[in-house]
């Protein structure tokens, strides 16, 4: 079974939207299927930082590093020996920063100047709109009218 729903408002921002769903839920509407529509969606990369050879080996690094622990402490936890596990933790931490630097090296140096930079990507929209339950968008009205208190 299908729902229809309409709009009852349209904000610029998500958080706007946000506060007219929270308006309406601390006023007892049922917000159950209530959706938040963002329109116009578009791709934003911003970019933070330039890439160097030092940073790509920092970053890659900090990743083995990671994989290392988690490693080390697989086999920490098979271990013959009981206090072995600490010793497996550490090495595995160490090789893995190790191959992860090794790694974070290469790949930035076979990238040959192609993407010489470091940036977030996030969807924005241009709008956004709070639609409701057909049967209940009266209500929604009525509810928005109200001043928030």
């Amino acid at each position: 079974m299908t729902t229809n729903r309409e709009p009852i408002a349209t904000y610029r921002t998500y958080e706007e939207a946000q506060k007219t769903v929270d308006h309406l839920s601390d006023h007892g509407f049922p917000v159950k299927g209530t959706l938040i529509v963002g329109v116009g969606l578009r791709s934003v990369e911003q970019v933070v930082a330039r890439m160097t050879y030092l940073r790509a080996a920092g970053w890659g690094a900090l990743s083995g590093a990671w994989f290392g622990l988690l490693i080390g402490l697989f086999f920490g936890i098979f271990a013959a020996r009981p206090g072995a596990w600490l010793t497996l933790l550490l090495w595995g931490l160490i090789w893995g920063a190790i191959a992860g630097a090794i790694f974070g090296l290469i790949a930035h140096a076979v990238h040959g100047g192609r993407r010489d930079f470091v940036s977030e990507s996030s969807l924005v929209a241009d709008r956004y709109e709070v639609l409701v339950d057909s049967e209940h968008a009266a209500r929604a009205h009525e509810l928005l009218r109200k001043p928030s208190g």
